[in-house]
């Protein structure tokens, strides 16, 4: 047979009808096959693939039922159309071919013309579904090759990340040591010099100093944060446990200008569910931009607050508000996630803003009257009440 025609199998136990359906089809470009009985149908069906089934219903030993019900039981055959060839047109007999699998019927005697439309019919269908059928199969197959070599991307860039994540902390790590070493160094050397100018110099050269060990710390976490490398460790903390560890880690930080800080809290005990360590954190971020830009002996102000829906952890600048082009600058970054250039807030209110996105939670900044006020708000979804 010629593949690239369509093949079809006519099955009659009378010769004379399987002659005139083949002399019907015979000039409509089709490769035929036939069988006079139903096991050599099978055989046949069994041993190539056909386009279409032309089946007799009464024949001895095996009928045209059988035939189509055993045709469907075949996976190889299971979508085949078959169109019966019967003289009965009752209801019932067409009920029971449909029953048994069938697609379609033509009663004998044959018209060729019907009989030449509803073959063609079939075969266009049949052809669509496969050609149909074709296209999923393709497309499964090329959504599959896509995902693996997406799966292998997202594993390199993982791999590329966590990378990146470690040196960075190990530059972090070797920029500590050498850094505390000259911060200790300029402490040292101030005890023992009446110069102003000179002590001038080393408090500059240990504020440098610091902005580095803060800025090597700052560029570790964004990085292990947008890594998302599953350095979080959320669960349900008493919100008071950040604030407090935050305010006594200040006391150094607030001790050289003489910076008073004052906690307001609930009385109630508020359960959230944070990353207590990240938190605070934050906090000590927070205080210390704020103890950066403020003059000698001025207050800041730390409270924790909660009207049922959001939880508000705020650090506030008391009678010292922000000035209006770093508001705009941090509120834009809070909106658009670029980092702000401010060498004394931009990495590290990067990092506290992409502590509060891992928590679904946000940072506002604002001026209330004269106070400047950094509030990192989580919503009722975060919080346990």
């Amino acid at each position: 047979m010629d593949n690239s025609k369509p093949r079809i199998l006519i099955v009659d136990d009378n010769t004379r009808n399987i002659q005139v359906v083949g002399n019907i089809l015979m000039h409509d470009n089709i490769d035929i096959a036939y069988a006079t009985n139903g096991h050599r149908a099978l055989e046949l069906a069994a041993a190539q693939q056909f386009d279409l089934v032309l089946l007799d219903i009464m024949m001895p030993g095996m009928d045209g039922y059988t035939v189509c019900q055993q045709l469907r039981q075949d996976a190889h055959n299971s979508e085949t159309p078959v169109i019966f060839l019967t003289a009965r047109n009752d209801p019932s007999s067409i009920l029971l071919g449909f029953s048994a699998g069938a697609n379609d019927y033509v009663t004998k005697p044959f018209n060729s013309a019907e009989l030449k439309a509803r073959v063609n019919t079939h075969l266009e269908l049949h052809r669509q579904k496969s050609l149909l059928k074709n296209l999923n199969q393709n497309l499964e197959q090329l959504v599959i090759e896509r995902t693996h070599k997406l799966e292998a991307a997202m594993r390199q860039l993982s791999q590329l990340e966590k990378s990146k994540s470690e040196f960075l902390s190990i530059i972090s790590h070797e920029l500590r040591g050498p850094l505390s070493g000259i911060i200790g160094l300029t402490q040292l050397l101030k005890a023992g010099m009446h110069e102003n100018e000179q002590i001038r110099q080393l408090d500059m050269l240990g504020a440098i100093a610091q902005r580095l060990a803060r800025f090597s710390e700052m560029a570790l976490l964004i990085t292990s944060l947008r890594a998302s490398d599953g350095m979080m460790q959320i669960m349900p903390t008493l919100a008071n446990v950040p604030v407090e560890m935050a305010a006594n880690e200040a006391v150094n930080i607030l001790a050289e200008k003489n910076i008073r800080l004052s906690v307001v809290m609930p009385e109630e005990k508020l359960m959230i569910q944070i990353d207590s360590e990240m938190i605070r954190r934050c906090l000590t971020i927070l205080i210390e931009n704020a103890a950066q830009n403020l003059p000698q002996e001025a207050n800041i102000a730390l409270s924790l607050q909660n009207d049922k829906s959001e939880t508000t952890i705020s650090v506030s600048t008391s009678g010292f508000p922000l000035p209006e082009e770093l508001l705009q600058a941090i509120n834009d970054f809070v909106l658009t996630g670029q980092i702000i250039t401010d060498e004394s807030s931009g990495l590290s209110l990067a990092a506290v803003k992409l502590v509060l996105d891992a928590h679904g939670g946000r940072m506002k900044v604002e001026n209330k009257g004269n106070d400047g006020c950094v509030s990192l708000i989580f919503d009722s979804k975060t919080t346990i009440e």
